[in-house]
């Protein structure tokens, strides 16, 4: 049976749903599962619910806990990363109090943007570290990581390291699933071909499949705006897909802060009009760690069985197809090596990829259409930028990627992203690396 170690197990939730997907095939119900975390109140909880989910899935995995890092890594299969540094204090604070200060609002602050760049400065020496030690006790490992901002994360760790590395995220099967609905079409009769970078890919091909042959939905997307059946919650995208011809694949409100159109300070009537939830994160922040308590109670309750019912996510199924040989197709984030011709060939993209016994092989889509590439190249410029100046240390290049950042720069001078960039160093103090 496959060891697979959870790094970052103190995130509960996310950890039950991926052990039980995990646990749910016959195959793999035997695992050996390892889960790390730093905080060792929350990896107890974290125990108590694994046992719990094995119990209702009638499994029997072997189940350790362990506080070193390392030694949780040794001989692993997989690993699964879904850590946050810095955590919700000082981190996500910190990158959404002090740019308000210069008027710079923002929704999630984890993938762009100044926020995301700050987040991925902090992030990538400790992904870094902990590849570092897979080298050493797994070298053979696929690593699974689940952590934003995905894609400056992973380009670095690709950059950096030789470790089996893919990117997950839900944004793209979770959209697909969300146009369902707004059409009434059953997801099971829709296909699709998605290309870009995490965040920002664009469904190239969005088709029915009927007896008849494949039918365009396209037509019926952009009839959800004309008969005003848009939801409020998704006003920018649908906006987008009128000015644009695609459906971009994360949610309105990040997407509001990868560009510069529609989170302004001197016009409030955008973030009225496009229904854009300024601290969307914070906020979110604050009503988890309000219902923790609660939450873990109900966990660690000795008379209470936990369900599972399958996630979105991708993890468990690129494990179950990497051991079985059963092939299926996910959506990773991977280097561009001779997969979209007219994006970077050292960015890292977000494609189908086909996983079965021969490993995790990305598709090659070939050319997308010139306007989305465009699009795209004002966020990668910001996450080439970003990564150049984790692994070198230089803090211009913190600078210059602000400076290019498309909501930074349509908000605030030069001068005034020179100093947000010194203040967040300094109130980042010990969490960042020193920058010279």
């Amino acid at each position: 049976m496959p060891k697979i170690a959870f790094i970052g197990a103190g995130s509960t939730v996310f950890a039950k749903n991926l052990l039980g997907d995990i646990l749910s095939f016959p195959e793999l119900a035997e695992s050996h599962i390892v889960l790390h975390d730093i905080d060792e109140t929350r990896l107890r909880t974290s125990e108590i619910v694994a046992h719990k989910v094995a119990q209702t899935l009638h499994a029997r995995p072997t189940i350790q806990t362990n506080l070193d890092r390392r030694a949780a890594l040794a001989d692993a299969d997989y690993a699964i990363c879904m850590i946050q540094v810095a955590g919700y204090k000082p981190g996500t604070v910190v990158d959404f109090e002090i740019p308000k200060k210069y008027g710079l609002r923002q929704t999630i602050a984890d993938t762009l943007g100044i926020g995301g760049i700050m987040r991925g400065l902090r992030t990538i020496p400790v992904l870094l570290e902990m590849c570092n030690d897979m080298e050493e006790v797994c070298p053979d490992v696929t690593f699974l990581n689940y952590v934003n901002p995905m894609a400056i994360n992973c380009w670095a760790i690709y950059e950096a390291t030789d470790i089996n590395t893919v990117g997950l995220c839900h944004s793209v099967q979770g959209t697909a699933a969300q146009l369902a609905r707004d059409i009434q079409v059953p997801i099971e009769e829709i296909n699709y071909i998605c290309a870009g970078i995490n965040h920002m890919a664009f469904y190239l091909t969005f088709e029915r499949m009927t007896a008849n042959g494949r039918v365009d939905l396209y037509p019926e997307l952009l009839k959800v705006v004309a008969d005003g059946r848009v939801p409020d919650w998704n006003r920018v995208r649908y906006d987008m897909l009128s000015r644009l011809g695609y459906f971009v694949t994360e949610s309105s409100e990040h997407f509001s802060e990868y560009t510069p159109w529609f989170i302004k300070r001197d016009r409030p009537d955008l973030i009225t009009q496009f229904n854009i939830p300024l601290d969307e994160y914070i906020t979110r922040c604050q009503n988890q760690i309000a219902a923790w308590d609660e939450m873990r109670a109900i966990f660690e309750a000795e008379d209470v069985p936990l369900a599972h019912e399958r996630s979105e996510e991708y993890g468990s199924l690129i494990i179950h197809s990497l051991e079985t040989g059963q092939p299926r197709v996910i959506y990773g984030n991977v280097p561009n090596h001779g997969l979209i011709d007219n994006l970077p060939a050292d960015c890292c993209v977000e494609v189908p990829c086909l996983v079965d016994g021969n490993g995790i092989q990305p598709t090659s889509i070939g050319t997308i259409p010139p306007h989305l590439a465009a699009l795209m190249q004002t966020n990668i410029n910001v996450q080439a930028l970003t990564v150049e100046a984790a692994l070198t240390g230089k803090r211009e290049h913190i600078y210059h990627a602000a400076m290019l950042d498309p909501h930074t720069a349509a908000e605030l001078s030069l001068d005034q992203i020179w100093a947000l960039v010194d203040d967040l160093i300094q109130a980042h103090g010990s969490w960042l690396p020193g920058f010279k």
